[in-house]
Protein backbone atom coordinates (compact mmCIF):
# COMPACT_ATOMS: atom_id res chain seq x y z
CA UNK A 1 0.00 0.00 0.00
CA UNK A 2 2.98 2.11 0.68
CA UNK A 3 4.24 2.66 -2.65
CA UNK A 4 0.54 3.46 -4.17
CA UNK A 5 0.59 6.70 -2.21
CA UNK A 6 4.13 7.76 -2.92
CA UNK A 7 2.83 9.69 -5.99
CA UNK A 8 1.42 11.46 -3.65
CA UNK A 9 4.58 12.77 -1.85
CA UNK A 10 5.54 15.84 -3.36
CA UNK A 11 9.26 15.80 -3.10
CA UNK A 12 8.89 11.66 -5.21
CA UNK A 13 6.28 13.62 -7.90
CA UNK A 14 8.72 16.82 -8.39
CA UNK A 15 12.02 14.37 -8.40
CA UNK A 16 10.15 12.02 -11.23
CA UNK A 17 9.35 14.76 -13.34
CA UNK A 18 12.45 16.31 -12.91
CA UNK A 19 14.45 13.29 -13.72
CA UNK A 20 12.74 13.39 -16.90
CA UNK A 21 13.78 16.83 -17.98
CA UNK A 22 10.91 18.79 -16.95
CA UNK A 23 11.40 22.23 -15.13
CA UNK A 24 9.26 22.01 -11.86
CA UNK A 25 9.23 24.05 -8.87
CA UNK A 26 6.98 23.66 -5.81
CA UNK A 27 4.59 26.09 -5.08
CA UNK A 28 2.37 25.46 -2.79
CA UNK A 29 2.09 22.59 -0.01
CA UNK A 30 0.69 24.64 3.20
CA UNK A 31 -3.17 24.07 2.34
CA UNK A 32 -5.33 24.43 4.54
CA UNK A 33 -6.96 21.31 7.35
CA UNK A 34 -10.09 21.00 5.41
CA UNK A 35 -8.99 21.52 1.94
CA UNK A 36 -8.83 18.53 -0.82
CA UNK A 37 -5.18 20.07 -2.12
CA UNK A 38 -2.24 18.56 -0.47
CA UNK A 39 0.02 20.45 -2.66
CA UNK A 40 0.72 22.21 -6.53
CA UNK A 41 3.37 22.50 -8.64
CA UNK A 42 4.75 24.45 -11.61
CA UNK A 43 5.96 22.88 -14.79
CA UNK A 44 8.23 24.56 -17.31
CA UNK A 45 7.84 28.19 -15.62
CA UNK A 46 7.59 30.70 -18.70
CA UNK A 47 7.43 28.36 -21.34
CA UNK A 48 3.89 26.35 -20.80
CA UNK A 49 3.54 27.09 -17.54
CA UNK A 50 1.17 24.51 -16.48
CA UNK A 51 -0.11 24.02 -12.49
CA UNK A 52 -0.17 20.42 -11.31
CA UNK A 53 -2.24 20.66 -8.26
CA UNK A 54 -2.70 16.79 -6.43
CA UNK A 55 -5.77 16.89 -4.46
CA UNK A 56 -6.15 13.99 -1.96
CA UNK A 57 -9.39 12.42 0.59
CA UNK A 58 -12.14 12.61 -2.56
CA UNK A 59 -14.96 10.75 -1.47
CA UNK A 60 -15.74 10.81 -5.11
CA UNK A 61 -12.52 9.87 -5.56
CA UNK A 62 -12.48 6.88 -3.77
CA UNK A 63 -9.60 8.30 -1.26
CA UNK A 64 -7.12 7.84 -4.51
CA UNK A 65 -5.06 10.93 -5.54
CA UNK A 66 -6.09 13.16 -8.83
CA UNK A 67 -4.10 15.58 -10.06
CA UNK A 68 -5.44 18.75 -11.88
CA UNK A 69 -3.70 20.61 -14.57
CA UNK A 70 -3.94 24.10 -14.92
CA UNK A 71 -2.55 26.36 -17.71
CA UNK A 72 -5.19 29.03 -18.31
CA UNK A 73 -7.03 26.71 -20.51
CA UNK A 74 -4.55 26.23 -23.70
CA UNK A 75 -3.59 22.76 -23.43
CA UNK A 76 -5.34 21.47 -20.60
CA UNK A 77 -8.70 22.54 -21.45
CA UNK A 78 -11.67 22.77 -18.29
CA UNK A 79 -9.09 22.54 -15.42
CA UNK A 80 -8.41 18.77 -16.49
CA UNK A 81 -8.54 16.16 -13.21
CA UNK A 82 -6.61 12.90 -14.21
CA UNK A 83 -6.65 9.61 -11.04
CA UNK A 84 -3.88 7.70 -11.34
CA UNK A 85 -1.42 6.28 -8.90
CA UNK A 86 1.40 6.65 -11.75
CA UNK A 87 3.89 8.62 -12.84
CA UNK A 88 4.35 7.12 -16.38
CA UNK A 89 0.55 7.95 -17.21
CA UNK A 90 1.30 11.82 -15.66
CA UNK A 91 4.55 12.67 -17.72
CA UNK A 92 2.78 10.67 -20.98
CA UNK A 93 -0.20 12.55 -20.63
CA UNK A 94 2.20 15.66 -20.30
CA UNK A 95 4.15 15.04 -23.34
CA UNK A 96 0.87 14.05 -25.66
CA UNK A 97 -0.68 17.52 -24.75
CA UNK A 98 2.60 19.57 -26.10
CA UNK A 99 4.59 20.29 -22.52
CA UNK A 100 8.24 18.93 -23.43
CA UNK A 101 10.98 18.38 -21.00
CA UNK A 102 13.61 20.63 -21.88
CA UNK A 103 15.47 21.38 -18.46
CA UNK A 104 18.33 22.77 -21.29
CA UNK A 105 16.43 25.03 -23.29
CA UNK A 106 15.18 27.03 -19.79
CA UNK A 107 18.97 27.17 -18.79
CA UNK A 108 19.65 28.36 -22.11
CA UNK A 109 17.22 30.86 -22.36
CA UNK A 110 18.03 31.94 -18.80
CA UNK A 111 21.45 32.71 -19.36
CA UNK A 112 20.87 34.98 -22.59
CA UNK A 113 17.73 37.05 -20.09
CA UNK A 114 19.88 37.51 -17.50
CA UNK A 115 21.34 40.89 -16.34
CA UNK A 116 23.95 42.20 -14.21
CA UNK A 117 22.99 45.40 -12.80
CA UNK A 118 26.01 45.67 -11.04
CA UNK A 119 28.43 45.38 -13.25
CA UNK A 120 29.97 48.31 -15.37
Amino acid sequence: MKNKKKIQNLSYFVKRLKDNGFITWKIMDKYNLGDGRKWTVLINPGLESVYITCFVNDEYLDYEPSFGFDDGNILFKNNLRLKTLSMEIIINHLIERGVSPNQNLFKHKEKINSYDHGSK
